[in-house]
């Protein structure tokens, strides 16, 4: 049975329905498929999409988010391809979309992640699974804002790290972004999406909170010494990334985590 659906680029598409081959071009949506309870119809995943680490290994790789192998992917003869418009190239995703039909998700905030979450669900027939998941968040994330509110550090301001040579930080308008607000925190970059910046200029800012993420640049320790000096009244964290930046299912363990990150921020 056919059946169409539109993306959140606005693009319809029409698919066989229930889907029975599908090629993931997201970690966290790969992860979100595999938890709403799909297994041997997903048939191609990207070498970054680690999570559930069981099911890793027997998927056919597709190649990184943003270097896709796109002849792997055709002889995979995939009835529904997805991905999303900030993870993957405009360029690679325009081919396959002249081949197969591709479904985007467009993902800023916490709440266009559980609409994402929600579409998913209905496009690969799992929409009571994806309710069930967005409960879970929601609820959970309600629960860290009330707590947020009555916390010492509420309101105190952050600079998100994700690159270092250049140091480049999470601005507004991204998804990071979001989860720092939802979690009681304010973002102290001005500038919209992934903007440089310096720790000479960080300085004139004084963020109370400065947080290193584990990815895409694996910071570790000594940059919390490298940094401390030019930022003596901040306090430097290294944080888990795919807690700040991962969308679908991912939030699930999100919440728990940050029931704890917001402990050691007191």
């Amino acid at each position: 049975m056919q059946r169409s659906f539109t993306d959140q680029l606005g693009r319809e598409i029409a698919i066989n329905y229930p889907p029975k081959r599908i090629i993931s071009l997201v970690p966290s949506q790969t992860e979100l498929l595999f938890d709403l309870g799909l297994d041997l119809e997903i048939v191609g995943i990207t070498k970054f999409c680690i999570h559930p680490i069981d099911k890793f290994a027997s998927r056919t790789k597709i190649g990184g988010t943003k270097k896709l192998d796109l002849d792997t992917i055709r002889n995979l003869k995939p009835d529904l391809i997805i991905g999303n418009k900030e993870e993957n190239l405009q360029s690679d995703i325009e081919l396959l979309m002249e081949e197969f039909p591709v479904w985007i998700s467009d993902i800023n905030n916490l709440e266009e992640a559980m609409l994402t979450i929600n579409e998913i669900g209905t496009l690969v027939n799992r929409a009571p699974e994806a309710s069930y998941l967005n409960h879970l968040i929601d609820a959970g994330f309600k629960d860290l804002q009330t707590l947020a509110k009555t916390a010492l550090f509420g309101g105190l301001g952050a600079a998100y790290f994700i690159w270092r040579k250049p140091y480049m930080v999470a601005g507004r308008n991204t998804f990071i972004d979001d989860i720092l607000r939802k979690i009681g925190l304010n973002n102290v970059i001005e500038e919209v999406r992934y903007p440089e910046v310096t720790l000479s200029a960080l300085q004139l800012i004084k963020p109370d909170f400065v947080f290193l993420s584990s990815e895409p640049y694996p910071f570790a320790q000594k940059h919390i010494e490298e940094m401390q000096n030019e930022l003596p009244n901040a306090k430097i964290i290294l944080v888990d990334g795919e807690m700040f930046s991962w969308y679908g299912s991912h939030l699930v363990k999100a919440v728990q985590y940050f029931f704890e990150f917001q402990k050691e921020l007191c």
